[in-house]
């Protein structure tokens, strides 16, 4: 029997199906138990908001990049350690069919995407 795919509600990742979650399939959110006590934070929320209005703001091929939202979310000492939360929220905008994360210019799967990403609004 084939699965059908979900995504993580925390980090933005494709969740596999396991033989564990036979019984529970339909109710599984997260992809792990760290992304279940995670869960989607303030910060999480307003990181989503800021990749959408810089990107507003650019014009409509343009992309962005990750640190983007870290900075203007953090301050000049903490937004590194916003940039993995960053890309969890660029990951949820692409689920809900927001954006586009490239890597050299191409359209790439955001579970499996490793190295520098780029984010850019959806083309039609």
């Amino acid at each position: 029997m084939t699965h059908p795919a979900k995504t993580c509600a925390s980090c933005g990742r494709t969740i596999e199906w396991r033989k564990k979650w036979e019984r529970d399939w339909d109710t599984v959110k997260y992809c792990s138990t760290t992304c279940r006590r995670r869960g989607v934070t303030d910060v999480d929320q307003q990181l989503e908001q800021t990749i959408l209005d810089l990107l507003a703001g650019r014009a409509a091929s343009a992309t962005i990049c990750p640190s983007d939202a870290a900075r203007a979310v953090g301050t000049d000492d903490d937004w590194r350690d916003l940039m993995e939360p960053a890309r969890r929220a660029a990951r949820r905008l692409v689920e809900a069919g927001a954006v586009e994360i490239t890597q050299k210019g191409r359209a790439v799967d955001p579970s499996t995407a490793k190295g520098p990403i780029r984010i850019r609004r959806v083309t039609s």
